[in-house]
């Protein structure tokens, strides 16, 4: 997948109708300061017995990623976690990434799809 320069303040399409096992395309998203978060809108579409793993991963160089803490679905609590997240439903989610980590480039990684397609924005 390609990666995209976003400018800091305009969001950018990780992915448009993506299927598969993949990762959607990186975002350069530059540095987050203690003040910056971004975060992410992921709206799924279904088929028969659908399901879907979702790992939110970002990294420093571009080349190494790791899971990176996010708040629950449509709580932006201050609750942070790395778990993999797992869609059997259509619906659109926003998930708050946390402030203050040092992460410049952001994706996500699709695994275990079974009929779901997704589109993904990244959110300044």
């Amino acid at each position: 997948m390609a990666v995209l320069a976003g400018n800091i303040g305009t969001s950018v399409r990780l992915a448009d109708a993506l299927t598969g096992n993949v990762d959607t395309d990186t975002a350069y998203v530059g540095s987050r300061s203690t003040s910056q978060q971004g975060a992410l809108v992921i709206t799924s579409a279904i088929g028969a017995t659908p399901t879907v793993t979702v790992n939110i991963r970002g990294s420093i160089d571009g080349v190494n990623f790791v899971n990176i803490p996010y708040s629950a679905e449509n709580t932006f609590s201050a609750t942070w976690v790395v778990t993999a997240l797992t869609i059997t439903t259509a619906k659109t989610g926003f998930y708050a990434l946390q402030p203050g980590m040092n992460w410049r480039y952001v994706k996500l990684v699709l695994s275990a799809n079974t009929n779901v397609t997704l589109t993904v924005d990244f959110l300044p």
